[in-house]
């Protein structure tokens, strides 16, 4: 597969093929929302476990890390790992899908520093 850079070369962005268009919609849907990439940064820090995970999200109830959980579970992102012991534990983790969306979260947020700074200067 194709690094990132290449994927976002001038002249491929402006060429935009179908199936760049898919596979930006395929991305879109599998980590849009408010709370999937702020699941995702803090599965990269490392916690794992859900109540580390609602600890380290400001504001997500219960409720909604368990359907955003299952919903990055179903698009191969997390995985849900059972630990049979009592009492039951479970962690999540990251797939190897999930482990290379560092390079896009990294990329958002530069772009996302730049602009901030960009909106408060005016």
């Amino acid at each position: 597969m194709s690094d990132f850079k290449s994927l976002v070369e001038k002249d491929k962005i402006q060429q935009c093929p179908k199936s760049y268009v898919l596979a930006l919609t395929d991305t879109m849907n599998a980590i849009s929302g408010k709370w999937k990439l702020p699941i995702i940064a803090s599965l990269l820090k490392g916690n794992n476990r859900f109540k580390d995970l609602q600890d380290s999200i400001e504001k997500i109830s219960p409720r909604m890390l368990s359907k955003e959980l299952k919903e990055l579970e179903m698009n191969s992102i997390v995985q849900r790992k059972v630990y049979n012991q009592t009492p039951v534990l479970i962690e999540y983790h990251l797939t190897e899908s999930g482990k290379n969306l560092t390079t896009l979260i990294d990329a958002m947020i530069d772009w996302g520093l730049i602009h901030r700074e960009k909106v408060f200067e005016d």
